[in-house]
């Protein structure tokens, strides 16, 4: 394999597929699906004319790519932006489409990462961010499941849970901001929920409602990051909370736990509380404990961490914090956070600082610099 030929070859074929009136990122999509397929088949197979396959192959990735799109974005013309409560009709060709890619000749990580390319309509750029490893590495995964599956008789679907794994991710990747698929994302697990008696789907969708509730409150008028306890939560829609808590209910009165179902009581927790400061944390603490004995997340301890420091007081949350590794995302902002709490300012503005170099999107890194310039712009004593 020649990889100095395909490093030069490439501008160029993505140059011809933008020409031909592809746009950027979708031509870069093609071009790095059709140098996957060349790393594959040209050490048995090699082409006479290395640059005409490229643009061929490539062209035909964009063109399938663009007819995916196309087809859901008719499906998503069909509901209304926000998503509607109550009933909903028959479960549609989408949600099949996620439960084919969710196929057990797959592991797991490749099959959401194949959903969420394919279905959800995520570049994998996106997708590569999500799981936190290099766009190219993604583009040979995703590349890798399409091959897998290719001419499998799809006749034994995913199961349940890597279905709610790539719902959750569309969802929260909806929610950043990004890609506004959140609406989406309701609008599958609803008709999971009908289509399946499962009290983790009704957990997920509780879990969806309750977040989905406060977005309107998440931004100020200027884009800005508005942390939950400086919410006005005369905004948060009183609708879809009472509809989460009502599904989260009934699926914690079957007595299965699963983790979208501890996530969703403490998203209702939250929502229930009139104000930030009586907000029962001692009751969500012992819900983290929850998620901690079911997933064993690191994650999950980081977010303990800041509710032990609400209940117990910043200096109990500090030493939750220091049992984990900081390295983990968000770990400088939860202990910069602890730190102003504690009375310890130089050390939090420092740590905002750090945080906002490591912030993964625009936003929160505009909110974390902002906290640290507030805390050094505090007069000396």
């Amino acid at each position: 394999m020649n990889e100095a030929l395909l490093r030069s070859l490439t501008p160029r074929v993505l140059g011809i597929l933008v020409r031909r009136g592809a746009d950027f990122a979708a031509a870069e999509d093609a071009v790095q699906d059709a140098l996957v397929e060349a790393v594959r088949v040209w050490p048995a197979d090699p082409p006479r004319d290395a640059k005409g396959w490229l643009v061929t192959v490539a062209w035909r990735r964009f063109l399938d790519a663009t007819r995916a799109d196309t087809a859901r974005r008719r499906r998503e013309d069909l509901v209304d932006e926000e998503p509607a409560s109550g009933p909903v009709p028959a479960v549609d060709d989408t949600l099949q489409l996620y439960f084919l890619c969710a196929h057990p000749s797959l592991t797991p990580s490749s099959a959401v990462a194949l959903t969420l390319r394919a279905v959800g309509g995520l570049t994998t750029r996106q997708i590569a961010r999500a799981y936190l490893v290099p766009e190219a590495t993604m583009a040979q995964r995703i590349s890798r499941a399409k091959r897998t599956v290719s001419g499998v008789q799809f006749d034994q679907p995913g199961d349940v849970a890597t279905v709610l794994r790539v719902l959750y991710l569309v969802f929260n990747e909806g929610y950043s901001g990004d890609v506004d698929l959140a609406a989406e994302a309701i609008r599958l697990t609803r008709q999971l929920a009908a289509a399946i008696d499962h009290p983790e789907v009704a957990g997920l969708l509780a879990l969806m409602l309750l977040h989905h509730a406060r977005r309107a409150a998440r931004t100020a008028p200027d884009g800005s990051l508005v942390p939950l306890a400086e919410q006005d939560r005369g905004r948060w829609a009183t609708e879809s909370i009472a509809e989460g808590v009502e599904i989260l209910q009934a699926a914690l009165a079957r007595d299965r736990l699963g983790e979208f179902q501890a996530q969703a009581a403490i998203a209702a927790l939250h929502a229930d509380a009139p104000t930030a400061a009586e907000t029962d944390w001692v009751q969500i603490v012992e819900w983290y404990d929850e998620l901690v004995r079911l997933t064993g997340s690191p994650v999950v301890r980081l977010n303990r961490a800041v509710a032990v420091g609400e209940a117990d007081g910043p200096r109990a949350g500090l030493a939750a914090l220091a049992a984990l590794d900081d390295s983990l995302p968000r770990h400088a902002a939860v202990a910069a956070y602890l730190h102003e709490r504690d009375g310890d300012l130089v050390t939090a503005a420092r740590l905002y600082a750090e945080a906002a170099l490591r912030a993964p999107n625009l936003a929160e890194r505009d909110h974390l610099t902002r906290q640290a310039a507030r805390l050094n712009a505090r007069p000396c004593r």
